[in-house]
């Protein structure tokens, strides 16, 4: 059977929108549309092609990474580490406006450089930090927006899952996209921060402050610092290693996974029952992100091998925008698709097409792909289908969906204006691997 590329485009987006509206998950439904297109379009015989490209996937040495990681933030979640972290920046931050929502932001900034992965921490920020909030008079604005936003910082600041995928699709280095993402991370951390101080002061019948009394006295403040020298470790065995040289990243992970198994066993939580939940919450999150991977290059190459990375081309490029409006173009579609697809489809359906075109246009490919990074923080907040929504809604079932809706707007826009900033000064994303790694 013969189709145009544009044809075959409109055919091939339609028909997974619909799709997606069924609710079956977005591994399945890439894997099964590529199978029949392939089988319709091309020949039975080409079949072959998808365990061809899963075959291609699975020998990246590069995707064992993603395991560890994700078994390094379950075993902390299940070591209490997360819950000491939250605790301890709330005896800090004390008396400043919106302590409470500050302390989920901070605490969150330091799981960010933990774990990798936003599962956890949202979840587990939402069975501690929202209900603490919430009992004391806080907004759901504050109280919910917080902990999704700030349970995101995982997703960007390394050791970023997301980035390690992104580097592997853009045949990138690891480390360069480490290092170019904490900047951007730490500004969106003081975004967040400064929103809550903001609204906290304008509204302080919405974030009431905590009593004095409350407050540890200085001496009782330094000595809880003392529990916070498990992450600061598992951080250096992984952040350490790989920006000293000392490891690859997944030699890192792997370190990592190690030292949050030895927290959990010096901090006593470590039984065969805490074991087994982090292995299957492992298997299950590891077997998700490898389907979607499977699925989504399967339909991407079968698409690219019809020529419709040309076609999408030369569709963007025949817009007359000029490189720069072509960059904000491509930004708003990455946001739009945010709203619907999952952040692994998002890359392994986007990024072969966009990349090509970033490097015609003259751009730096490792800007773009901290941009990328960036703009992944929309879509885990965007309504309708954000996942950081649902781990919420998940942990907080006596909260309505539309107020959880209404609590991620603020923070959405604050991402977006973060993204802003990214795209009007570079150098947030460039300036750290420059210094490290040279020109």
């Amino acid at each position: 059977m013969s189709v145009g590329i544009e044809t075959l485009t409109w055919l091939m987006f339609g028909a997974l929108v619909v799709l997606l509206l069924t609710g079956y998950p977005l591994a399945f439904l890439t894997g099964g549309l590529a199978t029949i297109l392939i089988a319709s379009l091309w020949a039975p015989d080409a079949l072959a092609m998808i365990p061809q490209r899963i075959w291609n996937n699975m020998e990246q040495y590069l995707l064992l990474a993603i395991p560890f990681f994700i078994f390094m933030a379950s075993m902390m979640e299940k070591a209490g580490v997360i819950e000491e972290i939250f605790n301890l920046a709330n005896q800090w931050f004390g008396r400043i406006p919106g302590a409470l929502a500050m302390a989920t932001i901070g605490g969150s900034t330091i799981l960010g450089a933990m774990v990798g992965v936003i599962g956890g921490s949202v979840v587990t920020m939402a069975l501690i930090a929202s209900p603490a909030m919430l009992r004391r008079g806080y907004s759901n604005t504050l109280a919910l927006g917080t902990v999704m936003a700030g349970g995101t910082l995982g997703i960007l600041i390394p050791p970023s899952v997301l980035a390690i995928l992104y580097a592997l699709v853009a045949q990138q280095s690891v480390g360069q996209l480490y290092l170019g993402s904490v900047l951007p991370g730490l500004l969106l951390a003081g975004l967040y921060a400064l929103f809550v101080l903001v609204y906290a002061t304008i509204y302080p019948d919405r974030a009431p402050r905590i009593p004095v009394e409350e407050i540890p006295p200085l001496r009782e403040r330094i000595r809880a610092l003392r529990s916070i020298w498990a992450p600061m470790v598992l951080i250096f065995l992984v952040l350490g290693t790989i920006f000293l040289g000392i490891a690859a990243p997944t030699e890192a992970a792997a370190v990592g996974a190690l030292g949050a198994l030895l927290i959990a066993l010096f901090q006593r939580k470590l039984t065969w029952k805490v074991l087994r939940d982090a292995l299957e919450q492992t298997a299950k999150a590891t077997a998700m992100v490898m389907w979607i991977i499977f699925g989504a290059s399967a339909l991407v190459g079968f698409y690219v091998a019809m020529g419709g990375d040309w076609y999408v081309r030369d569709l963007i490029m025949g817009t007359g925008l000029s490189p720069f409006g072509i960059l904000m173009l491509m930004m708003g579609i990455l946001i739009v698709l945010g709203m619907f697809l999952d952040w692994v489809g998002i890359m392994f359906l986007a990024v072969p097409v966009f990349l090509p075109l970033v490097q015609e246009l003259g751009f730096d490919p490792l800007w773009f792909g901290i941009l990328y990074l960036v703009n992944m923080q929309v879509s885990f907040l965007s309504p309708p289908f954000g996942y950081a929504l649902f781990y919420v809604r998940g942990a907080a079932r006596h909260i309505p969906m539309g107020e959880i809706y209404r609590a991620a707007i603020p923070f959405v826009i604050i991402q977006i204006i973060g993204l802003a900033l990214v795209i009007a000064f570079p150098s947030i994303a460039t300036w750290l691997p420059r210094l490290v790694f040279g020109s």
